[in-house]
């Protein structure tokens, strides 16, 4: 007959493992919070204004600048140490470096190819270049990304 039982450390793990997702989730949230701060400070216009309002292209490099903040954020926290308070903190580290590489990359793509970011974000009606701003967000988030790694 075969009994099921639960190793000496199985609740101190449960309650560690707990406690650690809880706190690489309010570093994950903090970071998100700055990354869109730093997309939003760093573009023409208020996002959050531009985004409530509706405007597609916006919305479109908004949404971008997000999930490229996020593969950032989540790599950052997958490398970092085992070590929970070392962990935390180089995934903050390396999350926020991430993050100010990525608005700085971004920009300068921007600057090169000479998007009119200000009436691209502005417009009511939808602009093919937002595309293109879209893909650098998210290009450039992931070479970050992987640079953590």
């Amino acid at each position: 007959m075969t009994t099921l039982a639960l190793s000496e450390n199985f609740g101190t793990d449960l309650v560690n493992g707990i406690g650690a997702i809880l706190l690489y989730g309010i570093i994950g949230l903090l970071m998100m919070l700055v990354g869109f701060y730093a997309i939003d400070w760093t573009t023409p216009g208020k996002l959050s204004e531009l985004v409530r309002r509706g405007l597609p292209n916006a919305v479109i490099v908004t949404a971008s600048g997000l999930l490229s903040m996020a593969f950032i954020i989540v790599v950052a926290i997958f490398n970092s140490a085992s070590d929970l308070t070392e962990g935390l903190i180089t995934s903050l580290v390396y999350g926020l470096l991430g993050i100010i590489v990525q608005v700085l990359a971004v920009r300068l793509l921007e600057w090169a190819t000479r998007i009119d970011l200000r009436s691209t974000m502005e417009s009511e009606t939808f602009a093919a270049v937002s595309v293109v701003v879209a893909s650098a967000h998210l290009a450039l988030g992931l070479v970050v990304a992987v640079a953590i790694s």
